[in-house]
């Protein structure tokens, strides 16, 4: 049977915390005759509300949302289910109504949906969107804004957007996700008035069993698939199914191997960053040239009557800025290319390091678990920790912006020093 939350894998306590909440809202619409709005208290004044009045106090809806977990648990995917339930003719997020189906095809007109294309989300657009999120809902249920990578909302960003959780416009809901609530990722005042769903890492078993069922992915490489992305669902799917991806994957499960020296290890660090640029390119090119074409059109490009030679000087300014967000765009996809490489390669590290240590554990790349195995006894729990220590060490340079080179190289000199 169709359903919103289909798609959202390993999440069963989440799901029936968010069931509850969509049925409480649809109550209170009922209720009210379509005229009622979600209480503008904190998530925790409802739920204690809730239960002061004998009723499930997981059950309470609230007008401001939370979906944390790690990289691949499905943030925005809870966060669209519940929008789709909240938008649900029945109140459960049927997955068949039209509620349900334009909410998850990304077209219902009440669901504005923020996917931050570059390195942050600015205050202008937090401005405008909550402008717009202020207005009536035109289906006569609920405007919803869904915020993806929450986390990267610039101090000013937040601060508009702390005005509007705060005094919550009528029948407006907001959905933000975010790795976690820890201050550097969602403030303390905007978690302070949100309701958080905290989300899990998917088993793997659960992940391979989804592959096989919406994607008829054979169920031997949907197993592979899951294991070796460590439950990431999103990537999974594409390892599963794109052949690039793979090939990335064994380019930098080659790392280890190709680490004979200093010039090797300079040479291991460009060829993965110029692989992470090249991801990247494929990924933004077509859409740049569609984004730059569309505009380009609307802006009368190659007309030849009267006042063309102004309206293309006036179309300079438009065009520089779509190059400014492409451009911003384009670094947001190296930095995410390369991060997945990174996980990866940590991973390898990871079965060495439980290899070493003689761990119970199955390894996560199953395929590399000979080359692991003799790293291990090389190495030794200390030389693989290390080695696993300044993957990890990369990661967090890059998200404090050292320059993606210079951190790539210091870590492979590192791997390859031990």
């Amino acid at each position: 049977m169709p359903d919103a939350f289909a798609n959202l894998v390993g999440q069963d306590e989440a799901v029936a915390t968010l069931r509850r909440a969509a049925a409480a809202a649809a109550a209170v619409l009922r209720t009210a005759g379509e005229r009622a709005e979600p209480t503008a208290a904190p998530a925790q004044d409802a739920d204690a509300a809730s239960a002061g009045s004998g009723g499930d106090p997981g059950a309470g809806m609230t007008h401001a949302w939370i979906f944390t977990g790690p990289p691949g648990s499905g943030r925005s995917v809870a966060a669209r289910a519940f929008a789709a339930a909240l938008q649900c003719r029945h109140g459960t997020g049927c997955g068949e109504c039209p509620g349900c189906h334009t909410t998850l095809a990304g077209t219902h007109a009440d669901v504005r949906l923020v996917v931050p294309e570059g390195l942050s989300i600015g205050v202008n657009e937090m401005r405008a969107l909550v402008l717009r999120a202020a207005s009536t809902p035109s289906g006569g249920r609920w405007q919803i804004v869904i915020i993806e990578d929450a986390d990267r909302l610039t101090e000013a960003a937040g601060n508009a957007l702390l005005k509007a959780v705060e005094e919550p416009p009528p029948r407006t809901v907001f959905l933000l996700c975010a790795p976690s609530t820890h201050p550097d990722d969602v403030s303390v005042t905007i978690r302070s008035r949100c309701r958080v769903v905290p989300l899990r890492q998917p088993p793997a078993a659960a992940v391979a069993e989804m592959l096989v069922r919406r994607d008829g992915i054979a169920p031997d490489v949907a197993r592979w698939a899951a294991a070796a992305t460590q439950g990431h669902v999103g990537r999974a799917r594409r390892l599963a199914g794109d052949p690039q991806s793979r090939a990335r994957r064994e380019a930098v499960l080659a790392v280890p191997r190709r680490l004979t020296g200093v010039g090797a290890a300079f040479d291991a660090a460009s060829a993965l960053i110029e692989a992470a640029e090249a991801e990247a390119a494929a990924s933004v090119t077509e859409i740049d040239t569609a984004e730059r074409a569309a505009l380009e059109t609307a802006l009368g490009a190659g007309g030849t009557g009267r006042g063309a030679a102004g309206a293309a000087r006036g179309a300079a300014g438009q065009l520089k800025d779509l190059e400014r967000r492409q451009k911003s765009r384009a670094t947001r996809a190296q930095r995410d290319a390369l991060d997945r490489a990174l996980v990866d390669l940590a991973a390898f590290y990871r079965d060495a390091l439980t290899m070493a240590l003689g761990a119970p554990v199955a390894p996560v790349h199953a395929d590399t678990a000979e080359l692991a195995d003799a790293g291990a006894r090389s190495w030794q729990p200390e030389g693989a920790l290390r080695r696993l220590e300044a993957v990890l060490a990369c990661r967090t340079a890059i998200e404090a912006n050292v320059k993606p080179r210079i951190a790539v190289e210091a870590m492979m000199l590192a791997l390859w020093k031990g």
